[in-house]
């Protein structure tokens, strides 16, 4: 089974998303068989290269809201994710472009596969949101790539160049595809489609759905009836 995961490294909602399906994952009995892949979505591929500016403004004027109502509803968001055993720095983070974090996860996964993958993704989460740091900073991706395993000078070569942005671009074009317009989007064996950062109960009956119509159990029709067995017939 394949999951894959369109999301952003700035979407809080991505990270509780993660975090929920992780918790339906551990629970699914058919875990070792699952293979997660990150895709690559853009909240806002307008957003600086080196952010400055805090989020919450910024949010503030996109939504026509208050500075004050902004906080009040990042509080909300920052409390929901304590719940899921998240610290969220929230009134701290940049807005920031995140176009190199994408072209580097699709880095890891060309280099190690979706294990390596799946913790720069990790990574990537923990150092905007728990750290509060700029993950469009070319130092802070360096840092964090190279922290779980990527060779330095393959990610100074990517982030030097505009490789994989291509990659980046069919992503985005199939979660349009898709008719996906937010994240986190999540599509089962591409048959399944979960939109946003359900509860971990959704994602598991999504998992027993999905491994059920990929391993169908033979229905067997009518009772015992004379057959010959493995060692021969009696007659």
């Amino acid at each position: 089974m394949r999951i894959e995961i369109w999301s952003d490294v700035v979407c809080p909602w991505c990270f509780v998303g993660k975090r929920r399906l992780e918790r339906a994952l551990a629970d699914f009995e058919h875990r070792d068989e699952v293979e997660v892949v990150y895709r690559s979505f853009e909240l806002d591929p307008t957003a600086p290269r080196h952010g400055h500016e805090l989020t919450t403004g910024v949010l503030a004027r996109k939504y026509g809201r208050s500075e004050d109502e902004m906080r009040d509803m990042q509080q909300q968001l920052v409390d929901t994710a304590a719940a899921e055993g998240l610290e969220m720095r929230l009134f701290e983070n940049v807005h920031t472009n995140t176009i190199d974090a994408h072209r580097l996860l699709h880095l890891a996964l060309e280099v190690g596969g979706p294990e390596l993958q799946s913790a720069l993704k990790e990574a990537l989460l923990a150092s905007y949101f728990s750290r509060a740091e700029d993950v469009g900073d070319h130092a802070v991706l360096t840092a964090v790539a190279v922290g779980v395993g990527l060779d330095p000078d393959r990610v100074a070569a990517v982030l030097a160049s505009e490789e994989y942005a291509d990659a980046v671009s069919a992503d985005i074009a199939q979660a349009r595809a898709y008719g996906a317009t937010g994240v986190p989007f999540f599509v089962v064996d591409r048959k399944f489609g979960v939109s946003g950062a359900q509860p971990s109960e959704v994602f598991a009956q999504v998992l027993d759905r999905a491994w059920s119509d990929a391993h169908p159990v033979l229905q067997t029709v009518g009772g015992d009836a004379d057959a010959c067995g493995p060692d021969g017939c009696a007659i």
